[in-house]
């Protein structure tokens, strides 16, 4: 974390620089901007790494043997000779087979984490129903003996939200599950709750709510507040959309945003104060922070962009409800594929995600 403090420092010394050049040249120098660019980097590396698991085994095995074998050499001028050779299977290559690791190399999965920041429910039913207050009466002044009329406007609603299906398929041969040097079955369960998690998530940030949730930048209730800038997040719009909901979803509220619209985040400063709106989570474990609340990394959000909308800003937990039928559900199905020698797996959930109450979100629209 102290280099990340120190980069961060760093960052803004650069920026600062960039800023002037901009403000002087009308366009930063090529080497300023690919130096902003490099820390930007650089402190990103720093993040995934500080939350990255260590690794297994001691991988400096290798090099200890190696280091023991030159220590030999220059102590005593013995060179270890063999005979045998591994080169060669029939001088002995046979008698050192490779050695095969039990695990599959996978890419990183990156899932919009909705469910983290948002109000998650369980039921029993296909659907959830919510008393909703639609309307409000205004309190009314009164002389001492004044008649007092009824104070009119206050209505309620319903509002519902219903669960949708999804499914991933798989089609396994026999002999694979028989004969696999690891657990089939437990990889491919791990996979569908990857590939789930993926889709839901993608789901409750644009989801079109027809056999699927309703996604949040899909609601039209939800507020807009324009950055400032035509094609870009601009620092006044930033400014704006913290201010443009209430006080009491402000206390809670999260920023959400994909990874190349924080990098861009990361170089605005108040124009007025000179600061930057951007500052770092004092751990690696924490968030960073944007104007005082936390930042979440939701790949989904759209890029920067003539009309996008690449921010969102709310209190979730208030905002959006999430609504969970089943959780992941396997079926092993031996007949459907019996005659083919193959196993066919298929996996279900239902979940549903719905906007509950609008005025708690809001989003930013890149335009001036």
């Amino acid at each position: 974390m102290s280099e990340i403090q120190n980069l961060w420092h760093e960052f803004k010394g650069v920026n600062d620089r960039a800023l002037a050049e901009a403000k002087k040249l009308g366009e930063a120098a090529a080497e300023t901007r690919a130096h902003v660019d490099r820390i930007n980097e650089r402190i990103d590396a720093l993040e995934t790494k500080t939350n990255r698991p260590a690794l297994l085994g001691n991988a400096s095995a290798g090099v200890d043997e190696a280091k023991a074998a030159y220590n030999k050499f220059l102590r005593t001028g013995a060179v270890e000779q063999k005979a045998l050779i591994l080169a060669d299977d029939t001088l002995g290559g046979y008698l050192a087979p490779e050695e095969f690791v039990r695990e599959i190399i996978k890419g990183i999965t990156v899932a919009s984490p909705v469910r983290s920041v948002a109000r998650v429910r369980q039921t029993a039913a296909k659907a959830i129903q919510l008393p909703k207050r639609s309307g409000v009466f205004s309190a009314a002044w009164v002389a001492e003996q004044g008649t007092r009329s009824e104070t009119t406007g206050l209505t309620f609603g319903l509002e519902e939200i219903p669960t949708h299906e999804m499914y991933a398929l798989v089609d396994v041969s026999r002999q694979m599950l028989e004969d696999a040097a690891f657990n089939v079955e437990a990889e491919l369960n791990a996979e569908f709750a990857e590939r789930f998690a993926v889709a839901e998530g993608s789901a409750f940030i644009s989801g079109d709510a027809i056999g699927k949730p309703e996604g949040l930048l899909t609601n039209a209730s939800i507020g807009e507040t324009n950055s400032g800038v035509s094609t870009a997040v601009g620092a006044d719009g930033l400014i704006e959309l913290f201010y443009a909901i209430k006080d009491a979803y402000a206390r809670n509220a999260v920023w959400m945003m994909r990874r190349a619209t924080i990098a861009s985040v990361r170089k605005l400063k108040d124009v007025t104060s000179g600061q930057y709106l951007w500052q770092p989570g004092l751990s690696g474990s924490e968030p960073g922070l944007l104007l005082g609340r936390p930042v979440v990394e939701a790949p989904d959000m759209p890029a920067e962009g003539a009309g996008a909308f690449p921010v969102l800003f709310g209190d979730f937990g208030a905002g959006y409800t999430i609504v969970d039928r089943v959780a992941i559900e396997v079926q092993r199905d031996p007949f459907t594929q019996a005659a083919s020698g193959n196993i066919r797996f298929i996996a279900r959930k239902r979940v549903g995600g719905q906007v509950v109450l609008p005025e708690a979100i809001r989003k930013l629209k890149c335009s001036t």
